[in-house]
Formats: structure tokens, sequence, C-alpha cells
């Protein structure tokens, strides 16, 4: 009855076999670790067996200080993206809409957006400390860029009709912004967001990871300057979840977004 409830057969299928891809890659990489930390082939514990990185895993989750480190990362992140999410956004609007500008200045986000902004961590650690002011700071200089970008993409790409019956309505800028421009771009502004948000994730562990006592990444650095590989590989599978859940739930409430306008 798939058909009839919209969903075509093929479709589902092909669904199907895209899992067990998937599922299948996964076992593989899975099994392929598991011959390699009993080949002996690398020193000792440098790749731990399945057993080992599990208990780490679980040694982890059950720890309160990890809450508390993932609470600091959260809240370093969170703002970053609020604050370089809000300011690319509205550098992309104003970009896309003004051609003089869109000329000279984009051609500056397009040069520095793939630029490393670990070289800005001296400068921010300067100007903000080494508190979570500069961990901040690189998160919002690493998700600004992406999300301008995306946004300033999306701008030309609305339908000039849409910009002329607004403005035959006197609608103010910032009804222009709310009621044509976002809701135009909307794919744009969520594919901005999806890679602001991780190469804010990595701008920021890496700013922990660098000169911080608190937060996952400290936590990488310090299982790692220990010699405590199990326990680091079970903070890295912890991160690479969590990055997967967040961008799984900005897709989902973006697709729920669309089938609510249709």
């Amino acid at each position: 009855m798939a058909a009839s409830r919209g969903v075509m057969p093929g479709s589902v299928s092909a669904s199907r076999r895209v899992w067990v891809l998937r599922v299948a890659f996964v076992l593989i990489a899975l099994v392929a670790w598991e011959a390699l930390s009993r080949s002996g082939l690398l020193f000792k514990d440098v790749v731990p067996s399945l057993g080992a990185i599990w208990s780490a895993l679980a040694k982890v989750l059950s720890t309160r200080d990890f809450y508390a480190n993932l609470g600091v990362t959260a809240h370093e992140i969170g703002i970053a993206v609020i604050i370089g999410g809000v300011t690319g956004l509205a550098a992309g609007i104003v970009l896309g809409a003004n051609r003089f500008l869109s000329q000279a200045f984009e051609s500056l986000l397009l040069y520095l957006g793939p630029t490393p902004k670990i070289i800005f961590f001296p400068v921010m650690i300067m100007w903000f400390g080494v508190g979570t002011g500069s961990k901040i700071a690189m998160g919002v200089v690493s998700c600004f860029f992406p999300i301008a970008i995306s946004a300033a993409a999306g701008m030309r790409q609305i339908d000039t009709v849409l910009i002329r019956v607004g403005r035959s309505f006197r609608a103010s800028t910032w009804q222009m912004v709310k009621s044509i421009y976002l809701p135009a771009m909307r794919e744009p502004i969520v594919t901005g967001l999806r890679l602001g948000l991780g190469v804010a994730i990595i701008g920021t562990l890496l700013a922990e990871t660098k000169l911080s006592n608190r937060g996952l990444g400290y936590l990488v650095i310090q299982s790692y300057a220990l010699f405590d590989m199990p326990k680091m590989y079970a903070l890295l599978i912890v991160l690479f979840v969590l990055s997967i859940g967040v961008n799984a739930l900005i897709g989902r409430f973006s697709h729920a977004q669309r089938v609510a306008v249709r």
C-alpha cells in the first residue's frame, strides 16, 4: 500500500538498499578495525580492540565529569552558531541584495572561507583571553563564512517577481526579509547552517585542544597526552554521533517546514 500513501515502491526499495549499504560499510569497517588491532602491525594500544573502546565508552558515559565538559562545549558551540549564523545571514542578505557591495566584498568571503581558522586563534586569545570567549570567537569565525556565502547565493536565486510584489506593497526592509527573503531562501540557509555548524564544532574543539582545561576537546587531548587511546577513541565516537544527530535534527526540521508550507 506504499503507493497509495504517496510513496513509490521503487523509492522504498532504493532507500532499503542505501541502508543496507551503509550497515555493510560500518560492519566491514568494524571488522577491519578489530583485525588490525589483533594483527600486531601497529604499536600496542594505538589501535585498541573494539571491546576496549566499548568499555571506555561505557565508563566515559557513566561519569559526571563527561557531562560537565559536554555542557561547556555545547554552550560554546551554541553561542558561536547563534552569533555567527545571525551575522553571516545578515551579511549574505546585504551582499546578495546589493550588486556593488557584492562585487566589492564577496570575493573576500570566497578567499577567506577556505582559510584554516585556527590561524586566528592567537588573535582571539589576545582579544578575548584564554577562557570561554576565545573558543566562542573561534566558532563564530568558523561558521560565519559558509552561512554568509550560502545566504548571498540564495538571495540571487529568489524570483524577482516576489521582490517586485513586496516593493509594490511598500514593504519595509524587515518585512521584505521576514516575508520574502527568508522563506524563499530556506534551502540555502539550511545548507549554510549545516556547513556552519560543522566547522563551528571543528573550530571550537580545536581551540579547546590548544588551550583549555574544560570541554570535550580538552578531554580528547588529555586522553592523548596520557596515552589512554581507548578513552580517546570513545570520546571521538561520542563527538561523531552527536554531530550526526544535530545535523539530522536540522535536516528533519527543514523537511517538516517544507512539508508544512506545501
